[in-house]
């Protein structure tokens, strides 16, 4: 470091300012590409689960010929993680900046989605299908009806959280002493 002003004190170059800011840029494209790659991963992972659930036959290990309890959980489970690794990947790709109202609004649709689909998959198991709980809780046709709009609104959720940029940059409105410049 620099020369020493008062004991214990040491004064920093413009060399060492700019190499210090240099390196926390690189540290933030390494860990949004961190972020990036673990959010992947997650989704990808995630709909493995989820295949597992919905077609368990695609593994070998169909064994019912419905599709019951633990077949709708591990479907749940495996769209949760879709959800979660999506959010970190659309969350990465913001970059840290303040998310707009419509990516706020998409989150929201998002988590709403992932509820929907909840309640629609285990509607029986809540007592509110069409086979309650003392009979054997199967997928019918009304709760796969209700997982398709849930992932639906999902889906929807999604494309409002991408970041979408403006057309044009080289029009800005900057408010000057109660003046409209445009550049």
């Amino acid at each position: 470091m620099g020369a020493n002003n008062r004991k214990g004190f040491a004064r920093m170059t413009f060399n060492e300012k700019s190499s210090l800011l240099e390196g926390k840029e690189k540290n933030k494209k390494v860990l949004s590409r961190n972020g990036l790659r673990f959010g992947l991963i997650t989704v990808i992972t995630s709909f493995f689960v989820f295949l597992l659930g919905a077609r368990p036959s695609l593994f070998g290990l169909d064994r019912s010929p419905v599709i019951g309890f633990i077949q709708i959980a591990v479907l749940l489970v495996g769209l949760a993680g879709m959800c979660v690794g999506g959010y970190i990947c659309i969350k990465t790709i913001w970059r840290g900046k303040q998310l707009s109202i419509a990516a706020d609004i998409g989150m929201r649709l998002v988590a709403t989605g992932f509820v929907v689909t909840v309640f629609s998959g285990m509607a029986d198991v809540f007592g509110v299908g069409s086979h309650p709980l003392p009979s054997v809780p199967y997928f019918g046709g009304w709760q796969s009806r209700g997982v398709e709009i849930g992932e639906i609104i999902i889906a929807f959720g999604f494309l409002l959280m991408i970041p979408f940029k403006s057309k044009n940059k080289s029009e800005k409105v900057e408010a000057l002493d109660g003046k409209v410049k445009i550049d």
